[in-house]
């Protein structure tokens, strides 16, 4: 394990021993919310660790799976191992941009004298909201999530009220049921760090499923982290030093996603319709240092970058119809231009 002498000498941000302490404290956090979330999710170890790499990133997150998949009971489980308040909106057709938000109501004084507005705070006033099958709702009530996961606060009848740090939306998609949905567009797609896809578990995981679940009640989730503690975390997160070859790295990995760039090459041009913007980038480097922490490393490397490059292009990268016809999906052009990337580096 590193040294603090080690980090000082390649961190220009100068981590010192009490954050080297604090980082391999988080590591032996993460252990224990994943061993503790093991009591009720079996599987799904990637999905935990990808929610975690967002929290610490202070990112929000896209889950992506069939019903089934025990995605509203991974997100509850992983807001009560952190003893974070949690909300969750069931996204449908007649959902109001208020009924995230919150509104005003008029009612009398606590003095008698005359009638005041009262703002009554909606369910995305919490640390974890999930927006369960966000695309059932339509653009305008999607909308609204919009400020609030970027500024972090929301507006009603022209008066800011700000959210509880930290604030994470982990919203849920049904890949296979489109039928009367609305698609987000690619501004609110932009908005999300990861998008996490969750498939069928294996055979033994669904024997442990079959075994474990059906004897009663889960037991309770044990706290292991408070929302001050995670704050903490985030902040010394940020100070994860990054090598150069590291920055140029997602630069030039995002720059060859769009083919209209003299970056990409041929194959992109011919199968790509857009590529992913600079928030791309961002987010690249914020879930590698946030990866590498929980590995039980000081420095990010390419192979932190590489490992949540899908997560974080996935939704980024539209494909053409030429490439769809042929079966070549974004995650495919993700892979390839990795693959490329480490071919180069030999």
């Amino acid at each position: 394990m590193a040294s603090s002498t080690q980090i000082t000498k390649n961190n220009p941000t100068d981590l010192d021993e009490t954050d080297v302490n604090a980082l391999e404290e988080l590591q032996h956090s993460f252990a224990a919310i994943k061993n503790e979330i093991g009591k009720v999710i079996i599987g799904q170890d990637e999905a935990i660790e990808k929610i975690f790499i967002c929290m610490l990133s202070q990112g929000h997150a896209l889950l992506m799976g069939v019903p089934g998949l025990a995605k509203t009971l991974l997100v509850n489980s992983i807001s009560q191992t952190i003893s974070l308040s949690f909300s969750r909106i069931q996204f449908t057709p007649d959902l109001m941009p208020s009924d995230v938000t919150g509104t005003e109501i008029l009612q009398n004084r606590e003095d008698g004298k005359g009638r005041e507005f009262k703002f009554i705070k909606g369910p995305v006033f919490t640390n974890v909201l999930l927006a369960d099958e966000i695309n059932r709702t339509p653009p305008k009530t999607q909308s609204a999530l919009l400020e609030a996961m970027q500024e972090k606060r929301v507006t009603v009848a022209g008066k800011n009220h700000n959210l509880q740090k930290p604030f994470f939306v982990l919203a849920t998609q049904n890949p296979i049921e489109q039928e009367g949905t609305y698609p987000l567009p690619e501004a609110q797609l932009d908005r999300f760090m990861f998008l996490i896809r969750l498939d069928y578990p294996n055979r033994d995981d669904e024997l442990s499923i079959a075994r474990r679940t059906t004897l009663g009640e889960p037991s309770a989730l044990s706290k292991i982290l408070t929302a001050k503690k995670l704050k903490e975390y985030q902040l010394i997160t940020e100070k994860i030093p990054v090598p150069e070859h590291v920055f140029e790295r997602a630069v030039d990995l995002v720059r060859r996603t769009r083919p209209a760039s003299d970056d990409a090459p041929k194959w992109v041009k011919d199968s790509v319709q857009w590529g992913a913007g600079p928030r791309a980038i961002q987010f690249l480097i914020r879930g590698a240092k946030a990866r590498a922490v929980i590995q039980g490393n000081f420095i990010t490397t390419s192979d932190d970058l590489d490992a949540v490059a899908e997560a974080v292009l996935d939704h980024r990268i539209i494909t053409n119809f030429h490439a769809r016809s042929e079966g070549i999906a974004s995650t495919d052009v993700v892979s390839r231009l990795i693959e490329e990337a480490n071919k180069e580096d030999k």
